[in-house]
């Protein structure tokens, strides 16, 4: 199969007939062979029965019902799952993206030979203040620390190799940084298309305040994990081990003294309790470390390890 269309989506029955017809119209147009997954991430309005009725008209739609909202991130990871395309292009479900980006996207995997191919949406319709400004600075963030040179992380409108998307899991709200999964998992070449942005046409959105706190809290997850994840001693045993050296040299320094002047009083100076709570910080530091790779070694996927290739195995 040549594509596969991964679509979460909440609350969305009045765009879904439009825009599985606008889907329809394109892939027949560049005659591929397709599947669209449509994942309703526990819709309270008719979005199903929607979805069913869209089925029974064309069997290249299929559908994954969650039984409560669980987020984008955990809808695309089960479309992901199931999709068996050797492309695979996401878009959101509110018609604010348009199917007529899907050939070139496509052609960027298949000829261009990229790994994944993530969408700009230069000119955009959203709220300035709610969503614009707060998108530049966390795809500002994200850049920085992720190194990759993206300007919309979060856009919806992605294409990827099918092996990118059986190689990561996406969770919490790490929708936003599944480019920077795909780094970590070893697939570097990572393009971005300028796309159309469209004004709702149907509907509310549903960003909210919460979602972008929690996505910086899940950027400092990502980047942690994917330094530390298989070595957490490289990390806390490193700082642990300079907070207790700066601990000890401040205690050392201070029974010197202690010895070259008896009247010097060391419990009556601060950097007294200074020193003894470096020390105990330094301590659990190298300890949560220590813990973090006997976690580890035991972990039952501790040796999983994503092979490119293999030859005369």
């Amino acid at each position: 199969m040549n594509l596969s269309l991964v679509i979460p989506l909440k609350d969305e029955a009045e765009s879904l007939p439009e825009l599985c017809a606008w889907i329809e119209r394109v892939v027949t147009a560049n005659n591929y062979s397709y599947e669209i997954i449509l994942v309703d991430d526990g819709s309270t309005d008719d979005s199903w029965n929607v979805i069913q009725q869209l089925r029974s008209v064309n069997q290249n739609i299929k559908g994954i019902r969650f039984q409560r909202n669980y987020g984008k991130s955990a809808a695309l990871n089960e479309g992901f799952k199931a999709s068996s395309g050797d492309v695979v292009i996401t878009m959101d479900a509110d018609l604010q993206d348009s199917p007529d980006e899907i050939p070139e996207l496509y052609n960027m995997i298949v000829r261009d030979g990229y790994n994944m191919v993530s969408g700009w949406k230069k000119v955009r319709y959203d709220n300035t203040l709610t969503k614009n400004i707060p998108s530049k600075f966390f795809n500002a963030a994200t850049r920085k620390m992720s190194g990759i040179r993206l300007h919309d992380f979060n856009c919806g409108l992605k294409s990827y190799n099918a092996k990118v998307v059986k190689s990561i899991e996406v969770y919490g709200e790490m929708h936003r940084y599944i480019p920077v999964l795909a780094k970590w998992a070893g697939f570097r070449k990572i393009g971005e298309k300028v796309v159309e942005h469209r004004k709702r046409k149907y509907g509310v959105t549903k960003f909210g305040w919460s979602r972008f706190i929690n996505g910086f809290l899940d950027l400092t997850t990502i980047t942690f994990v994917g330094r530390f994840g298989k070595r957490p001693m490289h990390f806390f045993g490193l700082w642990g081990t300079i907070f207790f050296i700066l601990g000890f040299l401040s205690s050392f320094y201070l029974i010197v003294s202690k010895i070259i002047e008896p009247e010097y009083g060391i419990t009556n100076r601060p950097v007294f309790y200074i020193a003894l709570t470096v020390m105990i910080i330094g301590s659990q530091l190298f300890l949560a470390g220590f813990i973090g790779e006997l976690i580890s070694r035991n972990a039952p996927e501790r040796n999983f390890y994503l092979i490119e290739e293999k030859a005369g195995i």
